[in-house]
């Protein structure tokens, strides 16, 4: 391999090299938009999976109020009343 040869070889390298010294930053760019593109895909499933789940709860619990019925009231009154008088 003679001179010439030689510096046609630095030359190369050193040409690749600055080409990788470009590169590589928006290689690296791609790569951690597409993490943070993935992880915000995961969060909207488990927003939509918390969602349903809470559709879910909704939806078994019945929708009529609470409110004990009378017959409660009476029962609970007479409970009492046998309480305080034994």
């Amino acid at each position: 391999m003679n001179t010439t040869q030689l510096e046609g070889l630095i030359g190369m390298l050193a040409v690749l090299g600055i080409l990788v010294l470009l590169v590589l930053p928006s290689v690296y760019g791609i790569v951690r938009d597409r993490r943070i593109d993935r992880q915000l895909r995961e969060a909207e499933h488990v927003r939509e999976a918390e969602r349903e789940h809470g559709r879910r709860q909704d939806q078994k619990s019945s929708s009529r109020s609470t409110v004990p019925s009378t017959a409660t009231w009476y029962a609970e009154a007479r409970r009492s009343k046998k309480l305080v008088s034994s």
